[in-house]
């Protein structure tokens, strides 16, 4: 008996979804709408199951991020994807690793919903604008002009430069280290004077409602995290592809991931949402 390909190709759809959306939850709640439909299908008449499956993918994914964009608006403070506690082996597919990464979710965030569809669709997984146009509801001509405005777009708000996982490793670590202890000093150093740390709480926990701009009022703030919790630990793990850091305060968790360039930290995001760390314990499955 032959595998069914929903079940085939459930971690590529759940990519799919996962990136469109930012949360693994409404991917997840994506995919069972999807199953749904699938389910219904004559499978035999499906030519191209998996170009047919992330077509349907892609119109749930569409409803639910129209239906996002507007909750967000009313969000509290700033908002971050939901970490995803990934394998080193994600890297090794290093188009996928940065299409999944935190900052370029961020990014993604950015633009509207079908825009963010279709650069994904096309610049991740590679889809024919013709199988782009079906699945969107546009002319192919029309996709390749929203697909050209959202690269323009995201390519003047990506992070330019690439470091190498061995260099991101050693950042991290440093990084981490240094916020274990409360070295002032080591936090300056790690960091770039430029530095931008972003934090969610989402109106459920204590997080800065703003960006906060320059090591001079980034390391202060993070030094003192050490000491004013009972207990305090931090743990290198990866998260969306790349080398991140996990931390327990008083038992709370956090997940920190951190952009790295000439060998300092220029971005710093913090997700302190307990509803968005409920992935922290259990391997995401992500392919292309």
């Amino acid at each position: 008996m032959t595998e069914d390909p929903f079940v085939a190709h459930r971690s590529l759809l759940f990519t799919v979804a996962y990136e469109m959306l930012g949360s693994a939850a409404d991917a997840e709640d994506v995919l069972q709408e999807s199953w749904l439909r699938w389910v219904d299908v004559d499978h035999s008449q499906v030519r191209d199951p998996r170009a047919y499956l992330i077509r349907v993918v892609t119109r749930q994914a569409l409803n639910r991020l129209r239906t996002l964009s507007r909750s967000r608006e009313d969000y509290v403070g700033e908002w971050l994807p939901e970490p995803l506690l990934t394998s080193p082996d994600v890297a090794e597919d290093v188009e996928l690793a940065e299409s999944v990464s935190i900052a370029m979710l961020t990014v993604l965030e950015t633009l509207g919903p079908t825009e963010r569809a279709v650069f994904v669709l096309r610049e991740v997984f590679d889809m024919p604008y013709g199988e782009l146009a079906e699945a969107i509801g546009k002319s192919a001509a029309a996709v390749r002009q929203i697909a050209r405005r959202a690269r323009e777009h995201v390519a003047a708000r990506r992070p330019r430069v690439q470091v190498s996982r061995s260099e991101q490793q050693a950042v991290v670590e440093r990084f981490l280290l240094a916020l274990r202890t409360g070295q002032l000093l080591e936090l300056m150093e790690v960091m770039a004077p430029d530095v931008v740390m972003i934090a969610d709480g989402g109106g459920v926990v204590a997080a800065a409602l703003e960006p906060i701009h320059g090591a001079e009022l980034v390391a202060p703030l993070l030094a003192r995290a050490s000491r004013v919790v009972a207990a305090f630990e931090t743990t290198a793990v990866w998260l969306n592809g790349a080398p991140a850091g996990r931390i327990e305060m008083d038992g709370e968790p956090a997940a920190v991931s951190l952009v790295v360039e000439n060998g300092r930290v220029t971005r710093i995001y913090v997700v302190r949402n307990p509803r968005k760390l409920t992935r922290l314990d259990e391997l995401a499955e992500l392919a292309r």
